[in-house]
């Protein structure tokens, strides 16, 4: 078997990476149950394999005859038995009776092309026809369901499982990705693997861009495409927090869905989901912005999450979901009218080309204590939101009304919270103007 080449340079920045994700692994590790049901085995053999990558799989006692398939990525410095162990998919798995295949970069590193022109094509060679090689390789030899394969990842993984939707959606149902890039963000000419213009959130492209840029991967592809989960930390400064919300400008495109999410909610403190599409368990896209979290996911109950959008927590597939609104708002209303106070709001604005994302800190400098607020303000001549956190948006462009999510709608004299969005922009990147707290003005700065 030949051996791919591959140019990449393992920077100071790479180990701290994927090296912040050890603490999160040591406290898995504590979670993992003492003994398994089954046991990780390394398959050899197992087709096409031009990344030369090695393959792992865990098939629990409790799969059934044509069990589903989830492919779990590892993150850069790990391997596929580390994020055996560090992960929880395995005793998911056990649980809800699917096949989990880790494959493990065997090269320097341990990061996954996601860079290469061959990685971003359909069938192009390295890592991803790899992956896909280990997924036909279950379906042909374990019986597994091949209407059913799904795939999640961390970091490189979370980059990884973004190609592989674009390369393979015939292969893949849905997929998962913590902490990662929209496909082609990474892509590379000159054989190196890493591109920090994208990992500092400098990229920036029309949902419609990045569409094309997926779809491109296989031009000749006409069928269903895979549904995609994000998740990112707000304060992730090594794949930078905008990268999200170019993420989720790609992904609602490519399954030709509203920007605008049908629901926005707060399932856990410190997390905002957004769903676009349709306000079920499996939506289209789901996105979840975690607030003051840098690149230390994915959490157990993170997991859960992605397996439930996935439809693994059942044993027979969900039906496709409708791709019309709800018929209920999309939010709960305060239970008693809010109340006027004075406020104090400071801007963080962080721009790059025709992107931006603003902090908001909103302290209520008055003296009664509200009990569910609305922040009102007007976005500059050009901008547009893309995407928020820790608040609902609405309109997108123009007047602006932002409003309190379950976990921060009380404010006591004197508290703050924070808030944000993620916006592009024609050039002006001053911050919003006439900001009121429920109808009173507030002070800026």
């Amino acid at each position: 078997m030949k051996t791919r080449r591959r140019t990449l340079r393992i920077r100071p920045l790479l180990l701290a990476l994927f090296g912040g994700v050890a603490p999160l692994v040591a406290g898995f590790l504590l979670a993992m149950p003492s003994a398994q049901a089954a046991s990780l085995t390394e398959v050899t053999n197992f087709g096409n394999n031009p990344g030369n990558l090695r393959m792992y799989e865990y098939v629990p006692t409790s799969a059934g005859a044509h069990p589903p398939v989830l492919v779990a990525v590892h993150y850069c410095t790990g391997t596929g038995p580390g994020f055996y162990s560090g992960t929880e998919f395995a005793s998911l798995a056990d649980q809800y009776g699917f096949i989990v295949v880790y494959p493990d970069a065997n090269v320097s590193g341990q990061c996954f092309d996601v860079s290469s022109p061959q990685a971003l094509k359909h069938d192009g060679g390295s890592d991803p026809t790899s992956i896909a090689s280990m997924v036909s390789y279950e379906v042909q030899r374990r019986g597994a369901d091949a209407d059913r394969v799904f795939v999640a990842g961390a970091s490189s993984g979370a980059m990884t499982a973004n190609v592989l939707l674009g390369d393979y959606p015939d292969v893949f149902k849905a997929g998962a990705a913590f902490m990662g890039v929209p496909f082609g963000c990474f892509a590379t000419t000159d054989g190196s693997g890493w591109n920090s213009a994208c990992a500092n959130g400098q990229i920036s492209k029309t949902p419609q861009q990045w569409g094309d840029l997926a779809r491109a991967a296989y031009p000749g592809y006409g069928g269903t495409r895979p549904r995609m989960q994000l998740w990112h930390g707000t304060t992730d400064t090594t794949l930078n927090y905008n990268n999200f919300g170019e993420e989720i400008k790609q992904w609602t495109n490519v399954l030709g869905v509203s920007q605008t999410p049908v629901r926005t909610d707060s399932p856990q403190s410190g997390w905002t989901r957004t769903r676009y599409g349709a306000d079920t368990t499996q939506a289209p896209v789901e996105a979840i912005s975690v607030a003051g979290v840098g690149h230390s996911l994915p959490t157990s109950g993170m997991t859960a999450k992605a397996i439930a959008f996935f439809g693994l927590d059942q044993r027979t597939p969900p039906t496709t979901p409708p791709t019309t609104p709800p018929t209920t708002p999309p939010t709960t209303p305060p239970t008693t009218p809010p109340t006027n106070g004075a406020c104090r709001v400071v801007n963080a604005v962080s721009a790059w080309n025709n992107g931006l994302t603003d902090n908001i800190t909103l302290t209520n400098t008055g003296s009664s204590t509200l009990n569910g607020w609305t922040l009102t303000f007007t976005l500059r001549p050009g901008q547009t939101i893309t995407s928020g956190w820790s608040a609902t948006f609405s309109p997108t462009s123009g007047a602006v009304t932002a409003r309190n999510v379950s976990y921060n709608g009380t404010l006591a004299p004197g508290a703050s919270t924070s808030i944000g969005f993620q916006a592009t922009h024609t050039g002006d990147t001053a911050v919003p103007a006439d900001f009121k707290l429920n109808g009173t003005a507030c002070q800026v700065g």
